[in-house]
């Protein structure tokens, strides 16, 4: 079935967004063993999102064929050690002190690490992220820190059937998005779009999506 499903998505997926801009594939992999990811894997997908810091340590060591690794969970200040030199792209830089730590922990590692933005563009207080109005202060203070690089936006849109709604959202997430790209030219990323909706994130200028149910199936919560 993985197989499948990846074969039929990197088939079926639209490679360019309206923008002419690569559409990355990231399967998020949250609750799905080693086995299943790496059959996601060898089936075609080269970037693979975490979660959890435990499921990404525990698994680390029995993922195959080097996939770029990217977190895409919420992440706790005390739990950044765990994830410093081993994550390609931080998704889900919510608040200040998060993107502090992380720039301390990445300059005692010598290392650079990339992070996107999220935003908050429903507004909903379930979800974190910056509103639109805090989102240019947050840009130049996190942007000054020595060990950080801000490559781009995320957004998780609300879980709503009012497509006018979610796609009025979405352009405004693109329009954030390159109001900051026409001043920086590190960004390159429009996380935006899961599997319920990321087609009309694909259509509004996302080039980044995280899908897991279109490549697993169901999740086993259990």
């Amino acid at each position: 079935m993985i197989e499948n499903n990846v074969k039929n998505l990197l088939k079926n997926l639209t490679l360019t967004n309206p923008f002419g801009e690569r559409v990355t594939l990231v399967a998020a992999v949250k609750l799905q063993s080693p086995d299943d990811i790496n059959a996601a894997i060898a089936a075609g997908i080269t970037d693979i999102g975490d979660n959890h810091v435990q499921e990404f340590r525990d698994k680390f060591d029995e993922i195959r064929g080097e996939p770029k690794r990217h977190f895409i969970g919420r992440l706790q200040t005390n739990k950044v050690k765990y994830l410093v030199e081993k994550v390609d792209l931080y998704h889900s830089v919510d608040r200040l002190n998060l993107a502090q730590v992380l720039s301390e922990k990445s300059e005692k590692a010598e290392v650079i690490s990339n992070v996107l933005l999220q935003i908050n563009i429903g507004n909903e207080e379930s979800k974190g992220g910056f509103s639109l109005d805090e989102i240019d202060a947050a840009y130049a203070i996190i942007r000054a820190l020595p060990a950080i690089k801000v490559t781009g936006l995320m957004a998780m849109l609300p879980d709503t059937d009012d497509k006018k709604l979610l796609s009025s959202l979405a352009e405004k997430m693109r329009q954030k998005y390159d109001y900051f790209r026409e001043r920086d030219e590190n960004f390159t990323h429009l996380s935006m779009g899961m599997s319920g909706d990321y087609e009309l994130c694909i259509s509004a200028g996302s080039n980044m999506i995280r899908l897991g149910t279109a490549i697993f199936g169901n999740r086993n919560y259990k």
